[in-house]
């Protein structure tokens, strides 16, 4: 209970504080305000847009692979001279790979083609991928029908004139009709619409199906020629639920090796990229951006914690004479400490709390301004909070230490 009322008797001692003197108070707070700002502002900022961004890398998928000429990276000194005159990803490369591997749900050979034109009567679609993709895409790759179905294997297999619709591809040419059914004309070819994607969104790598066609790769050899580089022929492997990535690669790597005939201690002619590469680098990215947060908001923290203090030795020269009485009537040296620590730890929050309110605000106005909706998650909160707690009691200790050691007698006499 003793606690409780110290709590209650410090707040209320940092508002008098406040309200008598409001200017010398409010600049003192100003630079906690500014500092909490800073750094729930970047944290935040960092957590929706690593959110965003993980979600892209999620939709890859955590347990693929995926088979290419090009390894990932994302330096400065990329060495493309070495991997210029390896061979593409090929049928036979995927063929084989089907037959042997043990560890995979899917297995796919898929290429892309980009800025195609889809037309259905008057109506055309400018702009459209056109991915083609072995029967087993449905297993590599996340993604839901919001119409019709997915192709059947005899489709695959025979090279069937039939595809599946992004939403967007699908509302451009039908206006709010069913598009299941119809034929569309694309790559100088006609095809029947089987399903339509369900819609998707833009995310923040541009990855979605929603102005994609999809068509089997055995129709596509007709008309493509699908081992060329444009295209960006790739193999994606799937792992089952219950191996882990490590052991899919290890075998995929061996298994490429002895497909490509590679002798030991020669270097591969493939790579095998993975969204673990894109993760790692998104964390020392967003690592350096958290760093400089910490830099930025930590100077004005520090000149706010000297505020405090200073506040706190004054708030002590002006109650010196209470401080006595108090004393004189019992008050013990821990109950005079503890009262002007929790002031300070009030203080401090009171200028937290005003520095995730203008966070807040920062987030509305951007939002309503564009499309990224930063959110003020409750672990930032709780950071904010934790970090005035822990400035206000550095700040409040030393003032509450030398006012708890005060003679009673001399300061009820000053």
């Amino acid at each position: 209970m003793i606690i409780f009322r110290l709590i209650g008797e410090s707040f209320r001692f940092a508002f008098d504080a406040l309200r008598q003197n409001k200017l010398r108070t409010m600049l003192s707070l100003l630079a906690i305000t500014i500092g909490i700002f800073t750094i729930i502002a970047v944290f935040s900022a960092v957590d929706t847009f690593r959110g965003k961004l993980q979600a892209s890398v999620d939709k890859l998928g955590s347990n693929t692979i995926y088979i290419q000429k090009w390894p990932w990276s994302f330096g400065n000194n990329y060495p493309w001279w070495k991997y210029m005159n390896r061979p593409q990803p090929s049928l036979r490369d995927f063929e084989a790979l089907r037959e042997r591997i043990e560890n995979a749900q899917g297995v796919t050979f898929e290429i892309s083609t980009n800025d195609r034109t889809i037309k259905y009567r008057s109506n055309s679609v400018e702009g459209i991928s056109v991915w083609a993709a072995t029967h087993d895409f449905n297993k590599t790759w996340n993604f839901e029908l919001q119409d019709g179905r997915y192709f059947t294997e005899n489709e695959s297999k025979n090279g069937s004139p039939v595809c599946i619709l992004g939403s967007d591809v699908a509302d451009g040419l039908f206006d709010g009709d069913r598009a299941v059914g119809k034929q569309i004309q694309i790559l100088g070819r006609r095809l029947t619409v089987v399903g339509v994607f369900k819609k998707e969104g833009e995310d923040m790598l541009g990855v979605s199906l929603d102005k994609n066609v999809n068509i089997p790769i055995a129709f596509a050899k007709g008309i493509l020629d699908i081992q060329s580089e444009r295209y960006g022929p790739q193999i994606t492997v799937r792992g089952n639920d219950n191996v882990s990535l490590e052991e899919v690669e290890s075998e995929l790597k061996g298994l490429m090796r002895s497909i490509h005939r590679i002798k030991p201690g020669h270097e591969e002619d493939f790579a095998l990229n993975k969204t673990t590469i894109i993760s790692n680098q998104l964390d020392s990215m967003f690592k350096m951006v958290n760093i400089a947060g910490w830099v930025i908001g930590g100077f004005s923290i520090l000149v706010g914690g000297f505020s405090i203090a200073n506040i706190m030795f004054v708030s002590v020269k002006e109650r010196t004479n209470i401080i006595g009485i108090q004393k004189s009537l019992g008050a013990k040296n821990y109950f005079i400490l503890l009262q002007f620590i929790f002031e300070s730890i009030s203080l401090c929050i009171l200028g937290g709390l005003l520095g995730l309110l203008l966070v807040f605000l920062l987030a509305l106005v951007i939002g309503a301004a564009t499309d990224f909706h930063i959110i003020l998650g409750l672990n930032n909160i709780a950071l904010g909070i934790g970090i005035s707690i822990i400035i206000g009691t550095i700040s409040g200790f030393w003032p509450a230490y030398s006012a708890s050691r005060l003679d009673p007698v001399e300061a009820i006499r000053s």
